[in-house]
């Protein structure tokens, strides 16, 4: 357990820190080469992890790459500069229409999209509407928040729920009915503490006439149009895709390889430079990560976390889930999301599936949520305070912890209750 434990720290330690620009991926990797070598995971550990990741990791990739191309062609800034609009200048109403934006790209998107693609968007539009920094400050944390808060309804709102869904063959519409009360809770809540915590800095007015027309910033007019389209068969296609148990990565990917085919027919992007800049770090990010998690779980935590689970599950339904959501989520928030899912998911089915499944749903809150409370805590935030460090916005771990670790609790707790 000491060993296994050190090599996962020193691995967590390294990505987190990138010395001499580092990579995520590739830190992992060499974590997990050294637990192979060490012996603290096998190879047919490896091979166990390939499985349970393979097909999240790849439909990652496909969802990040639709987000590209249709970032490319002025979607998501369009639909920005939209809500901007709709808010008739009211700062408070521009304040709920851009976080309602923002768990709209997340729910479709992947909270890593959120991060990655409509951050910036705001924060370019922002400085355009001439926001003082306070105000700037509002936007940005409510805008990260929303990105992972809001990420619960679909299989494809984040790695995590994929990884999940794969792991207990949950499928695309049972996932859905699941998640959606909990999720609509999750964001309605988020909405309102947010407001409330920032609703000082939130100004009363904002001039939406310093913003340009939507239509100007849309760069090729016949994808803009297709892009409807395609994205409702994509959706038909997840739920077609579920009723012959087909894996999601064949839609997100194989759509998005479609999807940038047609936008290079219309030479809407460049295929190669879009295939180039797609985050690949990610895939041997969560396999590395995952293989030295597993030599954790050959170590025996998750037994350990297995046996703290089923003494909850004998405390009745309300306090086995809020109590699972939370192990969930403090475990996220200190050792990032993307090992704590393996690892609850590992232990609760170490209970049985069957007469659990609230367990893992409430497992995939605490992932999903939790990790707001630290910097550390998910892949999303901190790809989003790499994208706001490069446009010069920088924030501090105890500025953002002061924030997160006020906001998350009663947005979990909420969630986590229109689950029972």
């Amino acid at each position: 357990m000491i060993l296994a434990s050190s090599l996962f720290l020193i691995t967590l330690l390294f990505i987190i820190w990138q010395p001499k620009g580092l990579q995520i991926g590739t830190t992992a990797v060499i974590g997990a080469i050294i637990a192979l070598l060490l012996g603290v995971v096998s190879f047919n550990d490896v091979i166990a992890v390939t499985n349970i990741v393979w097909d999240a990791t790849l439909a990652f990739i496909g969802i990040i790459i639709l987000s590209m191309v249709l970032d490319e062609i002025g979607f998501f800034e369009w639909a920005a500069i939209k809500m901007a609009k709709l808010s008739g200048g009211s700062g408070n109403k521009m304040f709920v229409y851009i976080l309602l934006l923002g768990a709209l790209v997340a729910a479709f998107f992947a909270n890593d999209g959120a991060a990655l693609i409509l951050t910036p968007i705001l924060l370019a539009k922002m400085k355009y509407l001439k926001m003082k920094p306070l105000p700037i400050f509002a936007f940005l944390m409510a805008g990260g928040f929303i990105g992972d808060s809001a990420s619960n309804p679909l299989v494809i709102s984040n790695l995590t729920n994929i990884v999940t869904a794969d792991y207990f063959h949950i499928g695309f519409s049972e996932y859905a009915k699941h998640m959606l009360l909990p999720n609509l809770l999750s964001i309605v809540t988020s909405i309102a503490v947010l407001w409330f915590y920032f609703r000082k800095d939130i100004p009363l007015k904002v001039d939406v006439a310093l913003l340009p027309e939507a239509s100007s910033v849309i760069k090729n007019q016949t994808m803009f149009k297709l892009s409807w389209i395609f994205l409702g068969f994509l959706m038909v296609g997840y739920f077609v895709g579920d009723l012959y148990h087909l894996p999601i990565s064949l839609f997100a990917l194989g759509g998005a390889l479609i999807f940038l085919a047609i936008a290079n027919h219309y030479k809407a992007v460049k295929p190669i430079m879009t295939i180039k800049a797609a985050p690949w770090q990610v895939v041997w990010f969560s396999i590395g990560l995952y293989i030295v998690v597993y030599g954790l779980k050959n170590a025996g935590l998750t037994q350990m976390v297995a046996l703290w689970i089923e003494n909850l599950s004998h405390q009745g339904e309300v306090v086995s889930v809020v109590g699972t959501g939370f192990l969930s989520a403090i475990m996220s928030s200190i050792m990032n999301n993307m090992p704590t899912i393996m690892i609850m998911d590992i232990a609760i089915d170490h209970l049985g599936y069957a007469g659990h499944e609230a367990l893992v749903y409430a497992n995939i809150l605490g992932s999903n949520l939790g990790p707001k409370m630290t910097p550390i805590g998910s892949l999303a935030t901190l790809l989003w305070l790499h994208v706001l460090a490069q446009k010069g916005v920088k924030i501090g771990w105890g500025e953002y912890m002061k924030v997160g670790l006020v906001i998350t609790p009663p947005v979990l707790l909420v969630a986590l209750l229109g689950l029972t």
